[in-house]
């Protein structure tokens, strides 16, 4: 009989302790996180003397060359070490050469194209520059590689190609504030771009 008694007394303590425990405890999820960004205030610097066009881009970039298997001639990456981030560079002769200028507008296109599996929605805006040359940007929102491109010509000599890169796994939402800081630095670059006569 003591045996029961002491077992109701310890099972009856464990049964307060363990309810108290419960009464005193409760869970609250940890509020959502982003990652602290500094963003520096836009600078800009000019392209070498030695390209066949000339814009302004970030000084907070470095310019590097292109280091990709199928570069060709004044392709370059201009490279954002404080955000480990790159804009890859192309540009090509049209000479004329309507076959080429379609077929340099079709190589964009499906450029975009490749990153639609992974986007939730692509924005495609046209429109004229500074100095009149025409311009279409691409904006691709959801988890892509590549969140903003463009290209820009004059329809009959000069085609340039600019992409927008973050090799991170972070989502982009983390990034917003960086891809929307680089994407004013590529509206910059577009709004100053120039070709140079021979």
């Amino acid at each position: 009989m003591k045996k029961i008694i002491y077992l109701f007394i310890i099972s009856a303590f464990i049964g307060v302790a363990c309810s108290n425990e419960e009464e005193e405890t409760f869970y609250v999820p940890k509020q959502r996180g982003y990652l602290r960004i500094n963003l520096p205030e836009p600078k800009y610097v000019q392209t070498p003397d030695s390209l066949p066009y000339s814009f302004e881009y970030s000084a907070h970039a470095k310019l590097l060359n292109d280091t990709s298997v199928v570069t060709e001639r004044y392709w370059f990456e201009l490279y954002y070490p404080q955000f480990t981030s790159n804009i890859d560079i192309s540009y090509r002769k049209i000479n004329n050469n309507k076959n080429f200028f379609r077929d340099y507008v079709n190589d964009s296109h499906t450029l975009v194209g490749k990153h639609h599996f992974k986007a939730s929605g692509i924005t495609e805006t046209t429109f004229k520059t500074a100095k009149g040359y025409s311009a279409i940007v691409f904006e691709l929102r959801g988890d892509v590689p590549s969140q903003f491109q463009f290209y820009v010509t004059d329809s009959t000599q000069n085609f340039l190609r600019a992409s927008l890169y973050f090799p991170t796994n972070l989502h982009n939402d983390s990034l917003a504030p960086v891809i929307d800081f680089v994407k004013e630095d590529m509206l910059h670059m577009i709004q100053t771009l120039e070709w140079k006569k021979k």
